[in-house]
């Protein structure tokens, strides 16, 4: 039995192209606000013991997080016979640890949430640090897709010899990856954060790739500093404008532009947030994780 597939506001475009790609129904459900910024949601498609997909990528968080949960419990009431959530984007993954006493560990409560109003999830490489797989944080089967073979091959296809640069030792395992899958070489940087707006980063040794173009690859993008931080350094370092390429498009106000305006040639991004950078599509990666593993 194929699946039904359900858009959260703002996913309707990657909802479309999943149901196309499974050959699947889209249900019709509607979501809005009254005056007062209370959620209405209404389901108009039936889905009695049916397997439905949420598709919703969790950016911003906490917009999402109440049509999702409302949405999810209505499914149960009309008798879903399970419910998968497609995050391409998971929210809530920094938290990890409690560095100062009192914080709250919201990396772990917020998948006790998701756990709760769902089966199973899907998600596109989420940022697991002290975690480092998803059933440790995680009490239903949750599966994180990677992004490397997409970005390789963009990488491959639009630009001429690239030299891949990973902005910090956490990425040196996926940054190897995309290099590797891309045919190209890579290296990675030092990073150590001063505070949540400023980044400190070694400077890049590009002499013995004088004729290679820079690209900075990182998971996230949020404030862009650790990127504006290695386009100054490469200023002086190469010929070639640098290229900055990100799985997730989370973009703080103003960090597109600004990266633009340090000196990036472009700013790339996978499709698991809809932004105008989007120029990597996922939407084959998804849907043959729905195919094969969605219960």
């Amino acid at each position: 039995m194929k699946p039904v597939l359900f858009a959260l506001p703002g996913n309707e475009a990657l909802t479309q192209s999943l149901a196309v790609i499974l050959g699947a129904e889209v249900g019709e459900v509607m979501i809005r606000h009254f005056p007062d910024g209370e959620t209405y949601v209404r389901v108009l498609s039936p889905v009695k013991a049916k397997k439905v997909v949420l598709v919703c990528t969790l950016h911003p968080p906490d917009d999402k997080l109440l049509p999702l949960y409302f949405l999810s419990a209505l499914l149960r009431e009309l008798g879903a016979a399970s419910i998968c959530l497609v995050a391409p984007y998971l929210a809530y993954m920094r938290q990890d640890k409690q560095f100062q006493p009192g914080e709250a560990l919201t990396s772990r409560y917020f998948a006790g949430l998701l756990a709760s109003i769902t089966n199973s999830l899907i998600t596109i490489d989420p940022h697991l640090h002290r975690f480092h797989n998803m059933e440790a944080l995680y009490t239903i089967p949750a599966l994180a897709l990677h992004a490397a073979p997409a970005l390789a091959r963009w990488v491959k296809h639009e630009v001429a010899h690239p030299i891949l640069i990973g902005p910090d030792e956490e990425s040196m395992q996926w940054v190897k990856e995309v290099a590797s899958l891309a045919g190209a070489p890579y290296l990675v940087l030092q990073k150590t954060r001063l505070s949540d707006e400023k980044v400190a980063v070694t400077q890049p040794q590009l002499a013995a790739y004088p004729q290679h173009t820079p690209v900075l690859v990182d998971d996230i993008i949020s404030t862009g500093h650790t990127m504006m931080e290695t386009v100054q350094h490469l200023k002086p370092l190469s010929a070639q404008k640098p290229i900055c390429v990100g799985v997730h498009a989370v973009f703080a106000a103003g960090a597109y532009e600004a990266l633009l305006q340090a000196g990036a040639a472009r700013v790339v991004t996978s499709n698991t947030i809809p932004h105008i950078s989007n120029a990597i599509p996922i939407d084959s990666l998804l849907a043959e994780a729905i195919a094969k593993w969605a219960i």
